[in-house]
């Protein structure tokens, strides 16, 4: 008999603002991740306390959580603040707070669950371990681990792992790239990258043989792990997150729904997982990611190291490949391919020189595409498309709704009529009231009515179920009595489910267990007098300040990624050792010049400033 624990699994989308909160809910999102008015790694997307506290009262009727991404590196000057808002949010009724600075558990935090970001750099078993002992609820994985690494890290812990499944990649190890904070004093640890990861680059040898001319080389995919999430829940993640804070809408809700039905598919067929909220979402589409922003697909390193993870040509958004040009008009080109181009569509297509560029469909005959400009369109060129217009009306004209099934029964005692409901989470609610009854002249047809107007829930968020009757006459009522009595109902209900799902308090406590490691570098992300002491408590003997407080970081080691140009160039260096009379290389663009090393045996890539 298999007697293993039943696992919670949750869907975690992310949301920009309140409309996205609310659609990512609308969709089937488990829980909502948010930034608040500041310290979070978006600063283009903090929101007011008003409508935090709007997205977390409609989470709670379906029993969604919601997290507040507060994980940015603070400086001491910032500490109060971060910690006023952690007490601002928690009486909000938040559910967690996301975090990357450990001087905030050196604050008086209020009882809330602390979720360690992804920024905190959780790539071993140890890191992992020693933020289980020292209080976390929740850990975010680096993308970077297999399949493999995240279940040699679940079966030696017990914290609740997440990990991401789909949206933009950091080429760099989350929490440890300095290049935005060295070239433009913009710090992708304080919400400020600058992506200078998405710019063209060169690439060329000690004797200065170019090996790649003004490419996106370190500009990754997207991520799409759809083939992998049974494998993950099987590895032992419990939150499947999707990034993408910076997105709107459309976005959030089509790959939210995307991935709500992949689970559920999922947990339907097995007995040790259930989903973490209540409620059916049935999209009022059909959702395709292909069709939301992304510069193709990777599964990254799920199965480990693979091919074809970059995205060299163009950080843009390709979108999906629809056909060839046939044949170029003077002011139209002929399409070979079985997609249906409309009105509006946004096609995309790479110039001679590997440039993706674009244009916007003016109207289509058939197969004969009128755009807004010819220029660049050559005959059997391959051609993309980036915005689908019929697909983004569906997406953003969707009557998608979220319901939770009830029973409805009303009943007649001594007291007068009593209405009950019962949802699916077993929540119950009843009101007793008189009603002006009087006998039917038509016993079917009032019953009829009856039922009728008491399963009426449309613009609420329950949908009946069952209606049960049972009276001991043949009663008939007025409808507006019955639609009062039924909308007092719901109210009530509503407000016994916003009680039960309040968020769970959770203190955490100071101890002293031990880190890892006896001494830090600038890499331990240190900002803070508080997070000295953080660590200190837990035995470092010795912590440099991080990058932003550095005085001189003219030698740092500005990003370590498992990305690596010379795999990518074929020329890996456990399989052909002789690669290495190209050593050392140098990346370069008109502005910036940086050296490579690499770090074979931990099979890395090491980015470093050049002189």
């Amino acid at each position: 008999m298999n007697t293993a624990p039943v696992r919670t699994i949750e869907l975690l989308s992310p949301a920009k603002n309140l409309e996205c909160g609310k659609a990512a809910i609308d969709h089937g999102a488990d829980a909502v991740y948010i930034g608040g008015p500041g310290f979070g790694a978006r600063k283009n997307a903090g929101n007011s306390l008003d409508d935090i506290e709007q997205l977390i009262s409609y989470a709670h009727l379906f029993g969604v959580k919601v997290y507040i991404a507060l994980n940015t590196l603070l400086f001491d000057n910032e500490l109060q603040a971060a910690n006023e808002l952690a007490h601002q949010v928690y009486q909000l009724g938040a559910d967690a707070l996301i975090i990357q600075d450990m001087g905030l558990l050196e604050t008086d935090l209020p009882p809330i669950p602390i979720h360690a970001s992804t920024q905190t750099d959780n790539r071993s078993l140890d890191k992992v371990k020693f933020l289980e002992d020292v209080g976390f609820d929740q850990v975010v994985l680096a993308r970077e681990l297999s399949s493999n690494e995240i279940e040699t890290i679940r079966q030696a812990t017990t914290v609740p792992l997440e990990y991401f499944i789909h949206g933009a990649l950091c080429v760099c190890y989350s929490g440890q790239c300095y290049m935005s904070a060295a070239i433009n004093k913009r710090s992708a640890n304080r919400g400020e990258c600058a992506q200078p990861c998405r710019l063209k680059y060169s690439l060329k040898t000690r004797n200065g043989e170019e090996l790649y001319h003004d490419k996106h080389l370190l500009s990754l995919k997207d991520l799409n792990l759809s083939g992998h999430l049974e494998q993950l829940v099987n590895a032992g993640i419990s939150s499947f997150k999707i990034e993408g804070r910076l997105k709107d809408k459309d976005y959030v809700a089509n790959v939210t729904a995307h991935y709500r039905q992949m689970l559920d598919d999922i947990i339907k067929r097995r007995n040790d997982v259930v989903r973490a909220s209540s409620g059916t979402s049935i999209a009022s589409y059909t959702p395709e990611v292909g069709k939301s922003f992304n510069r193709g697909f990777t599964s990254y390193f799920i199965n480990g190291r693979s091919t074809g993870i970059w995205s060299i040509d163009s950080p843009k958004n390709r979108g999906e490949q629809i056909g060839k040009v046939m044949q170029v008009g003077k002011d139209h080109f002929t399409i070979v391919g079985n997609t249906s181009i409309n009105n509006g569509d946004g096609l995309s297509f790479y110039t001679k020189k590997k440039e993706l560029t674009g244009l916007k469909v003016n109207r289509t005959e058939g197969n004969k595409v009128y755009p807004n400009s010819m220029k660049g369109i050559r005959q059997g060129m391959n051609l993309f498309r980036n915005f689908d217009k019929a697909f983004t009306d569906s997406v953003n004209n969707n009557t998608t709704q979220r319901k939770i099934k009830v029973n409805i029964i009303l009943s007649e005692n001594d007291n007068g009529f009593t209405l009950s409901i019962k949802d699916t989470d077993g929540l119950e609610s009843s009101i007793t009231r008189s009603l002006d009854a009087q006998m039917a002249n038509n016993p079917e047809r009032a019953l009829e009515q009856i039922q009728t107007q008491i399963a009426k829930l449309g613009s609420t968020i329950f949908e009946a179920d069952n209606v049960h009757i049972n009276l001991k006459n043949n009663w008939f009522f007025k409808t507006k009595d019955l639609n009062g009595l039924r909308r007092e109902l719901i109210e009530c209900h509503l407000q016994k489910r916003q009680a039960h799902f309040k968020a769970k308090e959770r203190a955490m406590h100071p101890n002293s267990v031990p880190f890892p490691k006896s001494e830090l570098n600038f890499t331990a992300n240190i900002i803070n007098q508080k997070a000295q002491q953080f660590y200190a408590r837990h035995g470092v003997t010795n912590s440099d300040w991080g990058f932003e407080k550095q005085a001189n970081t003219s030698n740092a080691e500005l990003m370590r990624t498992r990305h690596c140009l010379l795999y990518m160039n074929n020329q890996c260096l456990k399989e052909h050792p002789e690669a290495r009379r190209l050593l050392p290389l140098t990346l370069y663009n008109d502005k910036d010049s940086y050296l490579l090393e690499f770090d074979c045996k931990n099979c890395e890539m090491i980015i470093k400033k050049a002189k």
